[in-house]
């Protein structure tokens, strides 16, 4: 990237993990994102467990844009009948980010093989804020934070502002 690309930007994260049987003992993907995030000197300054409901995770989304411009949800992106994170969020995007999820799925072949394709892993923009839909696998966050997310975010908040 050239770095007349990247404006400074004050990164504000949220997590949010959509599962109906994960608490907050127990979530270790939520808490692996928000350690990987503070390991890169990024603020997360919302958290929270939502329910594989639609309404539910739209609802939670909502609440985590009024504090963050950069949201992060892990779950509900697979095929099951109750994954529901892309149905929730897919709507509330002004701009999708293609490539984050050709990209993932890429780079998750190389670890997990094809299997990667049953993932629907999405990005977009929504009022000039960033999310990312991702599966909540450990693994999976790990890649998608650490070669996707982290070293494109401020690329990714400078274009959609301005």
């Amino acid at each position: 990237m050239k770095p007349e690309h990247v404006e400074p930007v004050h990164i504000i994260s949220a997590v949010l993990t959509v599962s109906s049987s994960r608490t907050k003992e127990t979530d270790t993907s939520g808490e692996t994102i928000i350690h990987m995030f503070s390991e890169a000197g990024l603020e997360t300054g919302y958290y929270a467990i939502v329910a594989d409901r639609i309404g539910a995770i739209r609802g939670e989304l909502v609440k985590a844009l009024e504090v963050a411009n950069c949201v992060v949800l892990n779950g509900g992106t697979g095929l099951t009948h109750d994954d529901c994170t892309i149905e929730a969020v897919q709507p509330l995007l002004d701009k999708k980010i293609e490539g984050f999820g050709e990209l993932f799925r890429m780079m998750s072949f190389g670890e997990i093989g094809s299997s990667a394709m049953l993932s629907r892993a999405i990005a977009g923009i929504s009022d000039g804020k960033a999310i990312f839909c991702i599966p909540g696998s450990t693994g999976a966050v790990k890649l998608a934070i650490n070669l996707l997310i982290i070293p494109e975010i401020s690329h990714i908040l400078t274009h959609a502002n301005k």
